[in-house]
C-alpha cells in the first residue's frame, strides 16, 4: 500500500513565499533570489512529508502564486492584453496577468474566484476564438528534475483538462469554450509524454467530478482520458476527485482508463460501498481518509474501519492511503503552538501531523502494531466530546429560543429606504468604501507590540485613534460621502472577532494562503459560541465623533466567520452559524444604540459556502440566509443595514440574496466589467447595489474615464437611482498613494454621472 498526498501548503512555516514575492514585486528582491525561496521551500516541504511516512510526494503542488495560473501558462494560454512574445511565459508575464499592471497602466488582471468550495482563490482561465495552446513552460519538469536529483519519490500534480475549461470563462459573447477541448488535451498530451520518462505515477486533478457536470465534459470526460492514457505511457495516471461525493458521476469515473481514482472519503464517507462495488478491477483506489480541509485529528478507528473494508474488495495491492484533498487549506505544523490551551491543541492535526496520521493508517492496514497510538487518539478525541471548553447551556437555550420574528425587519425595504433617506440626505449615487484601509508597518507595529505587551493600553487606544483620525479626515477631503473608520485595530476581518467571542481560539503560525501572496490565520471554533462585550463599539463611536457625515459601523457577518474559519465537526455547521448570529445581532444593537445609523454586516463568503451540488443548496441558502436576518434584523427602519460579497457568481441565488433584505448590497465587480450584474437584472433585485468600480487585488489606479464607463455599464442593468459606488473590496493590502489616487478618481467619476442625472 502507497501513503500519497494531493498537495502541501506553499507559503512556509513563517511565510517565507509571502515576504519573497511581496520583496520582487516591490524591487526589493531580483528574480533569482525569489526562485532561490521557492526552491528552499519545495526541498523542506517534500523532506517534511518524506519523514512523515509518505512514500510519493507531489510535484507541480508548489506555486508562485496559483496553480490554475500555472496550467494557463503552461498552455500558453496567456490573453492578448497581456502582448506576450516569447517561447516560454516568464514569471514578470505570470504575475502581470494575477496582478495586472501597476500605477496608470491600463492593463487589467484576469479574474479571480473561489476555488469550489474553499476560501482559496483562483485566477481564471480565459478563453476566446481563435486561441492557439502549446506547451509554454517548462517549471514542472524543471521541479519534477530537482525532487527526483535529491532522491524523493515524485507525483507531478496538474489540474485536469476537464476541470480547466469547466472553471474557465469565455471573453467573446456566444463563443463556447468546449471546442478549445482538442487543442488542450493535445498539450496534456505532449506533458505526459515527457512526465512518463522519468514518473511512475502522475496525479491529474478533476474535482469537478463532485459537481454537477456540464454536458461537454460529460460526453468528452471518457475520450479524454483514452488519450492521456496513450500518452502517459507506462506512467500511471491517478484522478483525483474530492470536496465531494462523485454520486451519478461514479459510472464515468469507474470508466475511466486510469491506474486510479482518488476519492474523498471525508465529506462522502457514505460513497465507499457503491464505488467498491463499481470500481473496475484494473483500476486501484485512493482513500482520501484523512481531513485536508479541517485541522481536527482524524478518527483513526473509522478511517481504518473504511480501510479495512477497500483492501477486502481490491486486495492490498490496489490500495492507496492519502489526505481528502490537497494539504494547501490547512497551517504546515502544529509544534510551536505553545500558546494554545495544550487540551485544545491536543484535540489538532495540521499538514505535518496529518501526514503522519496517514502514515498511521498505512502501519494499522498493514497489521503492524499501532494500538498506543490509536489510544493517544482516541484519549484525545474523548477529552474533546466530554470537555467544558466546548459545551456552554446558555448559549444553547438561546439558540434554541430563536423565533420567526427575529428575522424580519419591521418595515418593506420601500418603507425604510424613505425614512433612511430623509435621516441620510445622501446624494444620487452615494459614494462609500468596503470598510479598510491601508495598514502602515507602523500601524501593524503597534498592534503587534500591544499584543506582545510592549505597549500599554492607552498608548495603543490613542494610537489607534490618531489612525482613525487620519482616515476620516481624508476621506472628508477626497469627499466620500459615507464613511468608515478604517480598522487599524483589526488584523483580519474574522480574526479580530473571533479573538473577542467564546468558543474561539488561535494560532501563533497557523498561516493558511488564500491568494498570491495573501495569507490568512482561520480562528479555530471549538466550542460554542457567545459574545461577552462590546467588540468594535468604542472604536465606531469614537470615528464619528470626528465627523458630521454618516459613519458606518463594520460588523463580519456569521456566515463568513463560519466559513472562513476552521469550523468544530462535532454539531451541524447550522448550529454553530446562528450562535455566531446572535453574537453579531448583540453587537449591532450596541452600535445602535450609540447613535451609528448606517452598519454594514460582510457576507463575502455566502456563495462560497454553497454545496457543489444545486440540488443541496436550498437546505444551506436557507439556513445562511436566515443567519443574516438574525444578525441584522433587530433594527429600526432608520438603520440602514448594508452587506458586502466577494467574488461570487450570483446567477442561481439572486433570489436567496434579495431575502437577506439588506437596504444596500456591495459586491466585487470590476473585474468582470459589472458582467455579474445581470443576475441581478434578471431577478430583477429591488434593493440598492453597490458595484465594485475598480479592482483592489491590483496595484494600477483606474482613471475616472474608466470608472464613469463600469457605471454607466452598471446603470443599464440596475437604475442609477439605486445604484451606490465603492471600491471592489477593503483596501487594507493596498498603499496609501494608489489608495488616495484610486479613491479621487471614483469621487469625480460619481460626480462626473451626477452632474449628468441632474442635466
Amino acid at each position: 500500500m502507497l501513503t500519497h498526498t494531493l498537495g502541501f501548503p506553499r507559503m512556509g512555516q513563517n511565510r517565507e513565499l509571502k515576504k519573497a514575492l511581496e520583496d520582487y514585486w516591490q524591487g526589493a528582491a531580483t528574480r533569482e533570489e525569489l526562485l532561490a525561496v521557492g526552491r528552499t521551500l519545495r526541498q523542506r516541504h517534500w523532506r517534511l512529508q518524506q519523514q512523515a511516512g509518505i512514500d510519493l510526494l507531489p510535484v507541480g503542488d508548489f506555486s508562485y502564486y496559483d496553480h490554475m495560473l500555472d496550467m494557463a501558462a503552461m498552455l500558453g494560454a496567456v490573453p492578448p492584453r497581456f502582448d506576450w512574445q516569447g517561447a516560454t511565459v516568464d514569471i514578470d508575464t505570470y504575475f502581470l496577468m494575477a496582478r495586472g499592471g501597476s500605477g496608470g497602466s491600463k492593463t487589467e488582471a484576469m479574474e479571480m474566484t473561489k476555488w469550489f468550495d474553499s476560501n482559496y482563490h483562483y485566477i481564471v482561465p480565459e478563453f476566446y476564438p481563435g486561441q492557439h495552446f502549446r506547451l509554454a513552460s517548462e517549471k514542472l519538469f524543471e521541479e519534477v528534475a530537482e525532487a527526483r536529483q535529491h532522491g524523493f519519490r515524485v507525483k507531478p500534480v496538474l489540474p485536469g483538462p476537464m476541470t480547466f475549461l469547466a472553471l474557465g470563462k469565455e471573453t467573446v459573447a456566444g463563443f463556447d469554450r468546449w471546442s478549445h477541448l482538442d487543442a488542450v488535451v493535445a498539450v496534456y498530451e505532449q506533458i505526459l509524454q515527457r512526465l512518463a520518462v522519468d514518473c511512475e505515477w502522475v496525479q491529474i486533478d478533476e474535482p469537478i467530478l463532485v459537481t454537477d457536470l456540464p454536458e461537454a465534459a460529460r460526453a468528452q470526460f471518457e475520450p479524454v482520458y483514452r488519450r492521456l492514457a496513450a500518452a502517459a505511457g507506462s506512467a500511471r495516471l491517478l484522478v483525483a476527485s474530492y470536496f465531494g461525493a462523485l454520486e451519478d458521476n461514479l459510472p464515468l469515473a469507474a470508466s475511466l482508463p486510469v491506474a486510479a481514482l482518488h476519492v474523498d472519503l471525508v465529506r462522502a464517507p457514505e460513497q465507499l460501498e457503491a464505488l467498491l462495488a463499481q470500481i473496475p478491477s484494473r483500476m486501484s483506489l485512493s482513500l482520501g481518509l484523512v481531513d485536508g480541509r479541517n485541522v481536527w485529528r482524524a478518527d483513526l478507528d473509522r478511517a481504518i474501519a473504511a480501510g479495512q473494508s477497500a483492501l477486502a474488495a481490491l486486495g492490498r495491492e490496489r490500495v492507496l492511503i492519502a489526505p481528502s484533498c490537497s494539504l494547501l487549506h490547512v497551517p504546515i505544523d502544529l509544534e510551536g503552538e505553545t500558546a494554545l490551551d495544550p487540551r485544545i491543541c491536543s484535540w489538532l492535526a495540521f499538514a505535518r501531523q496529518k501526514c503522519r496520521e496517514v502514515a498511521i493508517l498505512r502501519m494499522a492496514l498493514d497489521g503492524a502494531e499501532v494500538e498506543q497510538l490509536l489510544q493517544e487518539t482516541r484519549a484525545a478525541r474523548a477529552s474533546r466530546q466530554a470537555s467544558s471548553l466546548v459545551h456552554r447551556e446558555a448559549v444553547r437555550q438561546r439558540t434554541a429560543a430563536v423565533t420567526p420574528d427575529l428575522l424580519c425587519r419591521q418595515s418593506s425595504f420601500e418603507r425604510r429606504r424613505q425614512l433612511q433617506q430623509e435621516w441620510l440626505k445622501l446624494p444620487p449615487l452615494p459614494t462609500t468604501t468596503i470598510g479598510s484601509f491601508p495598514q502602515t508597518a507602523d500601524v501593524r507595529s503597534v498592534r503587534k507590540r500591544f499584543k506582545q505587551g510592549l505597549v500599554s493600553a492607552d498608548k495603543y487606544r490613542e494610537a489607534m485613534r490618531s489612525y482613525i483620525r487620519e482616515a476620516v479626515a481624508l476621506q472628508e477631503e477626497l469627499g466620500l460621502d459615507v464613511l468608515v473608520h478604517g480598522e487599524p485595530e483589526r488584523n483580519d476581518m474574522v480574526e479580530y472577532f473571533g479573538a473577542q467571542l467564546e468558543g474561539f481560539c488561535f494560532t501563533a503560525n497557523g498561516w493558511v494562503q488564500s491568494y498570491g501572496s495573501r495569507c490568512v490565520k482561520p480562528p479555530i471554533i471549538y466550542g460554542d459560541v457567545e459574545r461577552s462585550q462590546p467588540m468594535t463599539l468604542e472604536w465606531i463611536e469614537y470615528a464619528q465623533t470626528r465627523t458630521e457625515r454618516p459613519m458606518k459601523g463594520m460588523l463580519t457577518g456569521p456566515v463568513t466567520i463560519l466559513c472562513w474559519s476552521f469550523v468544530r465537526d462535532d454539531q451541524p455547521r447550522s448550529e454553530t452559524c446562528r450562535q455566531i448570529a446572535l453574537a453579531v445581532r448583540d453587537e449591532v444593537l450596541d452600535l445602535e444604540r450609540a447613535g451609528i445609523r448606517i452598519i454594514q454586516i460582510d457576507e463575502a463568503a455566502l456563495r462560497e459556502g454553497l454545496p457543489l451540488r444545486v440540488g443541496a443548496w436550498r437546505d444551506y441558502l436557507e439556513w445562511a440566509v436566515d443567519a443574516f436576518r438574525l444578525a441584522a434584523s433587530g433594527v429600526a427602519d432608520e438603520t440602514q443595514i448594508h452587506t458586502h460579497m466577494c467574488y461570487s457568481e450570483f446567477n442561481q441565488i439572486a433570489e436567496w440574496i434579495a431575502r437577506m433584505d439588506a437596504d444596500v448590497i456591495s459586491i466585487e465587480a470590476s473585474r468582470s466589467r459589472m458582467d455579474l450584474l445581470q443576475a441581478f437584472e434578471a431577478f430583477d433585485y429591488p434593493n440598492d447595489i453597490g458595484p465594485g468600480v475598480y479592482d483592489i487585488h491590483s496595484p494600477r489606479i483606474p482613471s475616472v474615464a474608466e470608472m464613469v464607463e463600469l457605471l454607466r455599464r452598471a446603470a443599464e442593468v440596475i437604475p442609477m437611482e439605486r445604484l451606490w459606488v465603492n471600491p471592489d473590496c477593503g483596501l487594507k493590502t493596498r498603499a496609501w498613494p494608489e489608495t488616495l489616487a484610486s479613491l479621487k478618481n471614483m469621487v469625480a467619476a460619481a460626480g462626473e454621472l451626477r452632474a449628468f442625472i441632474e442635466q
